[in-house]
């Protein structure tokens, strides 16, 4: 797919969804006689593939559609869809995923497979488009998206909120929160900061600006890491109630209410969401076996910020990681961890302890140049695991088949890199 041109109409009390899509995309190097795509359990009205109505079929999430006639190898058509109902998680092996109706509102968090809970998509992380997203909503509501602010338009009693995605995204990273919210924004030290925004209820204000105050912090430490800020802006969601875990979208991440202590209590998971927009959202992954290389980049961005700020270093960080790890079960392949492991904290710690083995390996400077090289040369691209082995090679000036063997192709747990 190249681009989703997505326009919905939400309200909010009966979580009332109704979505018009027009999608644009590139036939393969066959003749095209069947389309599919993945969309919940809607009523679908007009369908048409180059305005010209297919025969289709949906049920069980698939949105199968045979063109009046083939398209052509190589050839450039567009998909429309009109769809309506009530939007809800899609249920996967990791709980309900995607839309889900907030304490007044509604959230979007779509990681791995959540997105075809509101609008109909090819749900693959490597196809990666460029979306623009209209939503119209009651007026006293906030529609929050990553990606640039186009126009908000107010009639009587709606207000239409148009975001532009320009930079490649990958389905499950469109992002979404509706609500009644407070917008702040995050300043940093000087004019050439990246924009950073947040929004969220009015009565966590004081302690979002404690726990929040050092994002502008991270940010420019990042940006010396990793290298410049790869999209518009970066704007913070917290929601108006508890969620297990923060989850990232394309220049945007998504918190709970617990995330909020006044005491910087999840400030680790402040710059974990933050890195993500390099390692992950960026540069993404060709599949989900490969989902160690945005786990454990962002978790060591996380050891990276403790020891700059002043707090734990990463030797320290890494020997308590090496500690748990050794008490739990030798089961994980990182390389390829499976749907059961895939958000396994096993996972993130090995990951971080694998990326950690790669820096004492290549030394600060090396290691450092690989990752700022590594961000740039696959910006808006999906990469693998094997790519990643290469890059680091190059920038080692040898092989590291041993490291990676070891800590990525092994379930065993490898020494400490730190001896």
């Amino acid at each position: 797919m190249h681009r989703y041109e997505i326009a919905l109409d939400y309200r909010p009390g009966p979580n009332r969804l109704s979505g018009s899509a027009r999608i644009s995309a590139t036939a393969g190097a066959v003749p095209l006689t069947e389309l599919q795509l993945n969309l919940g359990d809607f009523r679908i009205g007009r369908v048409r593939v180059d305005d010209r109505q297919p025969r289709w079929s949906h049920r069980g999430g698939r949105l199968r559609l045979w063109p009046a006639k083939p398209l052509r190898a190589g050839a450039a058509f567009t998909v429309e869809v009109q769809w309506s109902g009530n939007p809800k998680p899609v249920r996967s092996p990791w709980g309900g995923l995607g839309w889900e109706e907030s304490t007044d509102g509604a959230l979007v968090a779509s990681q791995p497979v959540g997105a075809p809970s509101w609008f109909p998509c090819n749900d693959r992380p490597a196809d990666k488009a460029s979306y623009q997203v209209s939503v119209t909503t009651p007026s006293p509501y906030t529609v929050v998206m990553g990606g640039r602010l186009l126009t908000r338009t107010v009639r009587a009693s709606t207000t239409t909120w148009v975001h532009e995605q320009s930079a490649p995204t990958s389905s499950y990273l469109v992002g979404l929160a509706i609500g009644r919210f407070r917008t702040v924004r995050l300043t940093g030290a000087t004019d050439d900061d990246v924009p950073q925004s947040a929004h969220l209820p009015p009565r966590l204000l004081p302690a979002f600006r404690h726990d929040f105050a050092r994002q502008p912090r991270i940010m420019r430490l990042f940006e010396e890491l990793f290298g410049p800020y790869p999209f518009d802006g970066y704007t913070v969601v917290v929601a108006d109630e508890e969620l297990d875990v923060p989850v990232e979208a394309q220049g945007m991440s998504l918190f709970g209410t617990n995330h909020l202590d006044g005491a910087r209590g999840a400030e680790r998971l402040v710059a974990h969401e933050l890195a993500h927009q390099w390692f992950g959202n960026s540069v993404g992954i060709a599949d989900w076996r490969h989902i160690w290389l945005n786990e454990g980049l962002a978790k060591y961005a996380e050891w990276l910020w403790s020891e700059r700020s002043g707090g734990r270093s990463t030797v320290q960080l890494a020997r308590t990681a090496h500690r748990m790890l050794a008490a739990r079960p030798q089961d994980l392949l990182l390389a390829d961890p499976g749907r059961r492991n895939m958000f396994d904290d096993r996972l993130y710690e090995r990951g971080g302890l694998a990326v950690h083995a790669l820096r004492r390996d290549l030394g600060d400077e090396g290691f450092f140049r690989m990752l700022r090289s590594w961000a740039t040369r696959h910006r808006g691209g999906s990469v693998g695991t094997a790519t990643f082995a290469a890059h680091a090679a190059r920038h080692a000036g040898r092989p590291l088949d041993e490291l990676f063997a070891a800590w990525v192709h092994g379930r065993a747990l490898p020494p400490l890199p730190d001896g």
